[in-house]
């Protein structure tokens, strides 16, 4: 399903609201770009002084000659020296505004995009499963890491050096006005051709720069995927297809880029020449009103100098135009993804959950990840606190999305689930996510020391508590024969360890959470006989006065449930005490 990206007038709203809490450090910005217009009109003036002045006759301009010393306007050599202190002074006020300038727009950019970054991470996170699981995780990847910049772009890089544009523009058509009007008029005419060609241009390169950003989008999950799935890729010798895959991704991607050049130098062009053609109007015009005696030469000189400077921020505003809209494209990305709602809601009013006594209810649930497939059907059941119930099944049963459901990964799409008699939707999320510790058949590690990983759930945890946890987990005798011991850093998702340390670790940490109620879901079915006999008797210490969801394949794993929850497409056709539920759940599951 396509992004419904928000209309014009509402994506320039939301982003003056993005923006708002860095006015004070734009208006800065824009105090510096009011400097640009005196600067600009101080820049030729040397030269009409010395050809006006110094080489010919003429009188100074009336402001200069109000403020300089009589024996320096008495003087060509005094006249001469002015026309250069003013080249130096008009140097060096340019260059101290672009230092000042371009310390405060790095500031409030950087700022700027890194809270917009972490806006969308955070609302990434708070995404329901259900909305990774659809989009893949590379596409919010990029919007984050690339589309975001755009409030960086549109802000700082585009708002305010416009204004400055735009001021200085008008700035040098009032002081064309007071030195000859109709060549101001002239200059000035060109202006409603370059607005009628960015408006022919806009739609278009906003269309474009969407369409290469979806590409570029495309092109990073391949990348993301094939470096995820390496050992695979690698397992079957595919690492030229992948190679293929992604160049072809990516040749997409470079043709939608070529095009996008094409437009914003077709639109360059276009507007090079409109102004070209009112400078060469200007020159003309001017020629003849020399010859006439109207105008002199230094101030058809100051003309031109004013026109070039007219025509640069001219060019300016049409580039940014042009350039805006690959930003505008990004900024309506990166709302499009903060529009997303996610399926799991936290109620308001929501009830506080302190610890909970593990008493969880089933009530005729139904759910599926697809409306026309449903994957769980009318599961009713209920179990004690402190009852270990295992759940046994062939794959594609419903056994994951089924453990799923009590840490309200998802919401059932029918039917109530409860925790100590309330309905699961009426606790605060993280309070009853708080109660539940999950140790998964691939467990997962980040890249930090063993201790961090351990202590994830609680990161304040002593020493002390992190080493009983780990020995509760039987892994503290294998870190402490890591070189670092539980400084080691595991690697990404932990790789450096094997699968077996890696689950202990897993349960080291779920011994560390505390939580009353427990999910583990096949924690031995990717490990051999030995680390299993390991894991398996921290698994029954981990359980010990805990409400405990356990999915197996393994009758071994099974052996200490109290009773046995059997699922056959989504439904439930065993609940029964155990020891005899699990010979009749691997007899049927063989």
């Amino acid at each position: 399903m396509p992004d419904s990206f928000p209309k014009p007038s509402s994506l320039y709203w939301r982003l003056f609201h993005q923006v708002r809490p860095c006015w004070p450090h734009l208006g800065g910005l824009f105090l510096l770009s009011l400097l640009t217009p005196p600067i600009a009109l101080l820049t030729p003036l040397p030269l009409k002084i010395v050809f006006d002045s110094v080489i010919d006759s003429h009188p100074l301009p009336r402001f200069l000659a109000a403020i300089l010393p009589d024996r320096l306007m008495q003087s060509a050599a005094g006249l001469l020296a002015v026309a250069i202190g003013l080249v130096i002074l008009a140097a060096l006020l340019s260059q101290l505004r672009e230092f000042a300038s371009g310390m405060l727009t790095a500031y409030t950019g950087e700022k700027l995009l890194r809270g917009f970054r972490a806006q969308l991470f955070r609302h990434v996170q708070r995404l329901s499963l259900s909305y990774h699981d659809t989009k893949g995780t590379a596409d919010s990847t990029y919007r984050i890491q690339y589309d975001a910049t755009a409030i960086q772009r549109l802000a700082v890089d585009g708002l305010i050096p416009a204004i400055g544009s735009a001021l200085t523009f008008i700035a040098m058509i009032y002081v064309t006005l007071r030195i000859n009007w109709r060549l101001a008029l002239v200059a000035l005419a060109v202006s409603p051709a370059i607005f009628l060609v960015s408006r022919l241009y806009r739609r278009r390169l906003r269309r474009q720069s969407r369409e290469v950003k979806e590409i570029e989008s495309s092109a990073l999950s391949v990348v993301q995927e094939v470096l995820g799935a390496a050992r695979v890729v690698k397992a079957f010798g595919q690492e030229d297809r992948e190679e293929e895959r992604f160049i072809a991704q990516s040749n997409q991607g470079m043709w939608a880029r070529m095009r996008l050049e094409w437009m914003q130098g077709s639109f360059s062009i276009l507007v090079a020449l409109v102004t070209a053609a009112g400078m060469a109007t200007v020159i003309y015009i001017g020629v003849g009103a020399i010859k006439a005696g109207t105008l002199t030469r230094g101030d058809l000189l100051l003309v031109l100098g004013y026109l070039t400077q007219l025509y640069t921020p001219l060019r300016s505003i049409s580039k940014k135009v042009a350039n805006m809209q690959t930003h505008l494209s990004g900024a309506e990305r990166a709302f499009a993804l903060l529009d997303e709602a996610p399926d799991v809601i936290e109620r308001p009013h929501a009830r506080p959950l302190a610890h909970a006594t593990g008493a969880m209810v089933f009530r005729n649930v139904s759910f599926g990840y697809d409306e026309a497939r449903p994957v769980l059907r009318n599961i009713f059941f209920e179990v004690e606190p402190g009852t270990c119930l295992g759940i046994a099944g062939a794959t594609g049963a419903g056994k994951t999305t089924l453990v799923s459901l009590l840490t309200r990964f998802y919401d059932p799409t029918a039917g109530t689930i409860l925790l100590d008699g309330v309905d699961l939707r009426d606790y605060k999320l993280a309070d009853l996510r708080r109660q539940f510790a999950l140790v998964l058949q691939e467990p997962l590690l980040f890249s930090t020391s063993i201790a961090e990983n351990i202590a994830y759930a609680r990161p304040r945890a002593t020493e002390s508590e992190i080493i009983a946890a780990a020995k509760a987990a039987n892994a503290h005798e294998f870190i402490t024969r890591l070189a670092h011991g539980y400084e080691t850093r595991v690697g990404e998702r932990g790789m450096k360890l094997s699968g077996g340390e890696r689950q202990r670790i897993s349960i080291a940490r779920a011994f560390l959470k505390d939580a009353p109620i427990l999910i583990l879901d096949e924690p031995t079915s990717s490990v051999d006989v030995n680390t299993e006999a390991a894991i398996v008797e921290a698994m029954e210490r981990l359980m010990h006065g805990r409400t405990t969801f356990i999915i197996a394949h393994r009758a071994s794993t099974l052996k200490h449930c109290d009773r046995i929850l059997r699922l056959e497409q989504g439904r439930v056709v065993a609940f029964e005490p155990a020891p005899r539920a699990i010979e009749t759940a691997f007899a049927v599951n063989g």
